[in-house]
């Protein structure tokens, strides 16, 4: 704490060469710092400063307190005088890059943002240098061609369309395919505004909703009702979109899932039912905007029955969309395209770049089937995307936009599908040692079934675990028995929420514990767990997609887990718990 007070109290109060003020000084900085050599002795010094991270030993965190970092930026003046480059990157390296969180440390396994290839820095200095605004071709001139090329890849991997197709319409000004956007949010928005506009649309008599607004639409069609419909793995994303576009998140229908995290369609089916029922008898109609598969849900890594989605959506004359952020890219792996299938029939799919394409964050792509779906966006302005214009931004919800399509752009062509192909491949070697391991071990319960990188564990007690197991078990025969859950079923349910309620604490305080040690990372979420009637289960969730993570460093981690998880369990927990 002293040092970080005094951290602060120094650049507060250091003195720094001053700076003269004047266009002759500003301008040099705009051109090149005094020389070109300048500029390349402060591009290396940046570069070396980056490497220095990268090569620190210590931990994932630094051990700053986030209320002493509080105090690092708690400045309220806005600085008025210039300060040389040399001092402002001392600063940055001293109160930012030292106090950054190492996501790319192979210990690190606990979010979907990883290790990026070097490249991607170089890749990224490019694009700030080059400063293109993909929102019009008269500041991105060839980058819009590229982003078109990109878009065009991608939706050749996801729909695989005939090759005159995408040699008609690669280039074509008057469509597209998709859009690059900020991230997945952005892209799932893009595509759900897309699905609002077609459920919504002009008829002659009606301007659309685009132009009359909700109020008028749900007039018009004779609707007072909205609905999405997804998974509960769904990504929360689904929510604010709901928000903004105006449906509102109290019209994000949520479906259960089954015992493999998978949206069980059987519910599916009763939603649509029960609306189509409802549809029938009243005057005011509920309106299924979208339903949403998911390839490759952010908690437990898997894919929902895509082909199963199709059906109903075309039963129900719906829009269907596939969020695929996280699992789109491992169609590049042709023997696991199985996995996906149905996808290939969606409305729309979003991918992000920067998690399985290993890019940095953010970058989200949307794809659309239909090639002219986003003329249900396309707007036009008089200094900028005129209607006549090859301008991307005819399409895009967003307005200016970098050059991001660069980076996944250039790693296809600097790794190939066969390079993907490996990375993939040691990841799912990963989960699956993973796994084993856990499975294999006495204190330590697999709590779902990954398919595309991500597993769900917990630490729970060998003594616990076994009872846990007997009481399942007796539940489960029990029931098949009676049919009805009897008193000794309610009261043997009670007790597994009880062991459950304790041990999520316990996991909690692990979870707590691995920070303060901070020799790894592993992330922790609640799902409501079919494994155990769908009670809340606390879970620590591990994402095995670094390339430099190794089996050994896997069991390192887990070891850690393990002695530090028995002694929170001796010292607070043992006692609450074989008292159950």
């Amino acid at each position: 704490m002293w040092e970080a007070m005094n951290l602060a109290q120094i650049y507060n109060r250091r003195t720094r060469t001053v700076v003269k003020t004047d266009m002759e000084h500003l301008q040099k900085l705009f051109i090149m710092p005094d020389s070109p050599d300048k500029f390349i002795e402060f591009g290396t010094e940046l570069l070396d400063l980056i490497h220095s991270f990268f090569k620190d030993s210590g931990g994932i965190h630094s051990s700053i307190s986030l209320p002493d970092l509080e105090k690092l930026f708690s400045n309220i003046h806005l600085p008025k005088e210039p300060h040389l480059l040399k001092d402002v990157l001392t600063e940055i390296k001293t109160k930012i890059i030292s106090h950054s969180v190492k996501v790319g440390n192979p210990y690190y396994i606990g979010h979907m943002t990883s290790a990026v290839p070097y490249f991607m820095i170089l890749l990224e200095m490019i694009i700030a240098a080059l400063n293109q605004n993909q929102v019009k071709i008269e500041s991105a001139k060839a980058s819009t061609f590229v982003e078109r090329e990109l878009i065009a890849w991608m939706h050749r991997l996801v729909f695989n369309k005939s090759v005159s197709f995408y040699k008609n319409l690669i280039q074509d000004r008057d469509i597209s395919l998709g859009n690059i956007t900020l991230d997945g949010t952005m892209a799932n928005m893009t595509a759900m505004l897309v699905a609002r506009n077609k459920a919504f649309p002009p008829d002659g008599r009606f301007p659309g909703i685009r132009r009359a607004g909700v109020y008028e639409a749900f007039r018009h069609y004779g609707c007072d009702r909205a609905v999405i419909i997804v998974s509960k793995r769904g990504h929360y994303s689904f929510d604010k979109i709901a928000r903004t576009c105006g449906i509102g998140d109290a019209n994000v229908i949520k479906v259960p899932v089954d015992s493999m995290n998978k949206i069980n369609i059987v519910e599916v089916e009763k939603v649509c039912r029960e609306i189509k029922a409802h549809n029938l008898h009243s005057d005011k109609k509920t309106k299924i905007v979208s339903l949403i598969g998911i390839a490759g849900t952010t908690e437990t890594g898997n894919i929902d029955n895509l082909k199963e989605l199709r059906r109903i959506a075309d039963h129900c004359h719906t829009y269907f969309h596939v969020d695929a952020a996280w699992g789109g890219a491992v169609l590049l792996i042709d023997e696991l395209r199985y996995l996906f299938s149905g996808i290939e029939t969606a409305d729309s799919v979003t991918i992000d770049a920067h998690k399985l394409l290993f890019a940095p964050v953010s970058m989200g792509m949307v794809l659309f089937h239909n090639e002219k779906d986003l003329n249900n966006l396309i707007h036009y302005s008089n200094y900028i995307i005129r209607q006549d214009s090859v301008d991307l931004g005819r399409f895009t919800i967003e307005g200016s936009r970098p050059f991001a399509s660069l980076k996944p752009w250039a790693t296809f062509k600097i790794l190939g599908a066969s390079g993907f192909k490996l990375l993939f491949n040691h990841a799912f070697e990963l989960t699956s040692v993973l796994r084993g391991m856990v499975e294999m071990h006495c204190n330590f319960q697999a709590m779902n079934q990954p398919e595309l990188f991500i597993f769900n564990y917990r630490f729970v007690p060998q003594v616990i675990k076994e009872r846990l197991a007997m009481l399942m078990l007796r539940i489960r025969e029990e029931s098949q028995l009676e049919g009805e859950p009897g008193e000794r079923v309610v009261r043997d349910l009670a007790r597994v929420e009880e062991y459950n309620y304790v041990l999520n604490e316990l996991n909690i305080e692990l979870h707590k514990a691995l920070r303060e040690e901070d020799n790894s990372f592993v992330s922790r979420t609640m799902i409501d767990s079919p494994m155990y009637f769908y009670q809340n289960i606390v879970i620590l969730r591990a994402i095995t997609i670094n390339p430099l993570t190794t089996q050994e460093i896997l069991k390192e981690i887990l070891e850690e887990q393990n002695r530090l998880g028995l002694k929170i369990y001796k010292s607070d927990f043992q006692n609450r718990l074989e008292k159950i």
